[in-house]
């Protein structure tokens, strides 16, 4: 993550940027072939659970312990953040609560999405 860090000014992008998009995708990458293994093997349960799990983790318990620690100032350049993790957390669970599955249809309506937010993280550096 230094690496990461220290990579942004020479690149031109932001911190903000590497954390939340190169940072958070090598981070996500095991849970990704997890998820995948699972699905292909009929685990679905496990897929999509993994995911959540790990998000809810990442949220609650990490962010809980890290604050214990040393308070984390909330910026109000994270709001539009948030709002996109929240559009992706209501969409999936009226996707799962109509259709009981994610389909192609909703892998492209999600890949659009986070490809959106590069474009608009792209734009706000």
């Amino acid at each position: 993550m230094d690496a990461a860090v220290k990579i942004a000014p020479i690149a031109g992008l932001s911190e903000k940027f590497i954390g939340l998009t190169i940072v958070a995708q090598g981070t996500s990458l095991p849970e990704l072939a997890t998820s995948v293994a699972a699905a292909r093997k009929g685990n679905a349960d496990m897929a999509v659970g993994n995911v959540v799990g790990s998000n809810i983790f990442n949220i609650l318990f990490v962010l809980g312990i890290s604050s214990l620690i040393v308070p984390i100032p909330f910026a109000s350049g994270f709001i539009v953040d948030s709002m996109i993790a929240l559009l992706a957390a209501v969409l999936l669970w009226l996707i799962s609560l109509k259709y009981r599955k994610t389909g192609r249809l909703s892998g492209i309506t999600f890949l659009l999405i986070y490809c959106g937010y590069l474009a608009y993280l792209l734009i706000q550096r």
